[in-house]
C-alpha cells in the first residue's frame, strides 16, 4: 500500500489514475452504464437532482452511487494520510454561482470533461467542438490568472464541518438502497427513471466499488482535467496532462476491445451535433471550473477533503442541474434546449464578470 502510494504521489500518479479511471469507465458502459457514460459528474449530479425530485425529467432521474463513491473514498484516503483539513471562506456565493453556470454549460455540451474525453474515446466526433470548447474556456480563465485573479483564501475550520459531504454521501446511498416513497399513491420523493439514460446504470456494488476507487486514486494523485491543461499551458507543466493522455488512450482502447467504438457525428449515445454550442457550452464550463480551481471530479474529491468551497460549488452544481431541466436548458438528442444558447450567454457574462471583478479586488 506504502509503495501504491509513493506512486500515485508521484509524477506519473495521474497517468496511473488516468488510465485506470478511463479502463474503469469504458467497463462501467459494458456493465449497463449509458454510452459514453461510464462516468460523467454533470451528468451524473443531473441525475441525482432528478432523483431527489429537484427537476422532473423522467428519463435521467437515478441516485448514481458513484458519486458518493467519489466523496467517500476521497474522505478515506484524506483521513488515512492526514490530509483531513476542513476549510472554507473563499468566496462561496461565487463558488455557487460558478458552479450553477458550469452545470448548465455541460449540460448544453451533454457532458463533463470527463465524459468530454469518453464520447472522444468512444468515436463521439461531436466531443471535439466540445473538447475545443473546454480549451478556449480555460485559456480565457488562464488570462484572468495571469492578471491576478482570486477568489480569495480559504480558512481552516472545525474538524466536524468537513463531515458534511461524506455524510451526504452515506445518506444517498441509503436512499438508493431503502428508495422510501413518502408522497400520493407512493410516488417521491425519491424518483427512479423507467427509461432512458437514467435507466441505465451498473449493478450498485460495483458502481460504489469503481466510484471509491477513482475517488482513493484521484485524492492521491490530484488527478483533474481541467488543471491538466491550465498547467500546461501556464506552467509548461504536463504531469496533469498526461493523466489525460492516459485516459482517452485506455479508453479507446478499452472501448475498442469491447466494441464499444463508434465512430461519426450523428446517433452517438445521449449526444447532439450542434458544433457550435457543444463548443460554447464548454467554453462556459471551463472557464467557470478554472476560476472555482478544477474539473468536476476534483471538485467532489476536494469536498471529500473537508474543503468546504468545493462543497458549495459540488451545491452550485445540483441546482443548476435543477434549474437546466425546469426551464428548459439542457439539450437532448434533439438538439439544444429551447433557453440553452441564452443560458449559456447570460453563464458566460457571469464568468467574464467574476474574472473581472475579482481581478479588480486584488488590485
Amino acid at each position: 500500500m506504502k509503495s501504491l502510494n509513493s506512486l500515485l504521489m508521484s509524477r506519473i500518479g495521474p497517468i496511473i489514475t488516468g488510465g485506470v479511471v478511463g479502463l474503469l469507465a469504458a467497463l462501467l458502459v459494458h456493465w449497463g452504464n449509458p454510452g459514453n457514460m461510464g462516468i460523467c459528474v454533470a451528468c451524473f449530479t443531473r441525475d441525482i437532482a432528478g432523483a431527489l425530485g429537484l427537476h422532473r425529467a423522467a428519463v435521467v432521474q437515478y441516485i448514481r452511487p458513484e458519486i458518493a463513491g467519489f466523496i467517500l473514498g476521497s474522505f478515506i484516503s484524506a483521513l488515512a494520510y492526514r490530509e483531513y483539513v476542513p476549510r472554507s471562506g473563499s468566496s462561496p456565493v461565487i463558488r455557487f454561482f460558478l458552479g450553477m453556470f458550469a452545470m448548465i454549460g455541460a449540460l448544453v455540451f451533454l457532458g463533463c470533461p470527463w465524459r468530454a474525453y469518453l464520447r472522444l474515446a468512444g468515436g463521439d466526433w461531436n466531443a471535439i467542438a466540445g473538447i475545443a470548447g473546454l480549451v478556449a474556456g480555460i485559456g480565457i480563465g488562464i488570462v484572468f490568472l495571469w492578471k491576478g485573479f482570486s477568489l480569495g483564501r480559504s480558512y481552516e475550520s472545525a474538524k466536524p464541518s468537513g463531515l458534511f459531504m461524506p455524510i451526504a454521501a452515506v445518506a444517498l446511498l441509503v436512499l438508493l438502497i431503502m428508495a422510501p416513497t413518502f408522497g400520493p399513491e407512493g410516488s417521491g420523493p425519491i424518483f427512479f427513471s423507467e427509461k432512458g439514460p437514467g435507466a441505465a446504470h451498473a449493478p450498485l456494488m460495483v458502481a460504489l466499488a469503481v466510484g471509491l476507487i477513482v475517488g482513493w486514486m484521484a485524492q492521491r494523485s490530484r488527478f483533474c482535467t481541467v488543471g491538466a491543461i491550465r498547467d500546461l499551458i501556464m506552467l509548461r507543466d504536463a504531469h496533469l496532462f498526461n493523466g489525460v493522455l492516459a485516459f482517452i488512450v485506455v479508453a479507446f482502447v478499452a472501448n475498442m476491445a469491447l466494441g464499444q467504438f463508434h465512430p461519426g457525428f450523428e446517433g452517438q449515445p445521449v449526444a447532439h451535433s450542434n458544433a457550435l454550442w457543444n463548443f460554447m457550452g464548454m467554453v462556459v464550463s471551463g472557464l467557470a471550473f478554472t476560476l472555482a480551481g478544477g474539473c468536476p471530479g476534483r471538485q467532489f474529491i476536494m469536498s471529500g477533503e473537508g474543503d468546504g468551497d468545493a462543497a458549495v460549488f459540488v451545491l452550485g452544481m445540483l441546482v443548476g442541474a435543477a434549474f437546466s431541466h425546469n426551464f428548459n436548458l439542457a439539450s437532448s438528442p434533439a438538439g439544444t434546449g429551447a433557453f440553452g444558447p441564452s443560458s449559456v450567454i447570460v453563464g458566460f457574462i457571469f464568468c467574464l464578470a467574476v474574472g473581472f471583478m475579482m481581478r479588480e479586488r486584488l488590485d
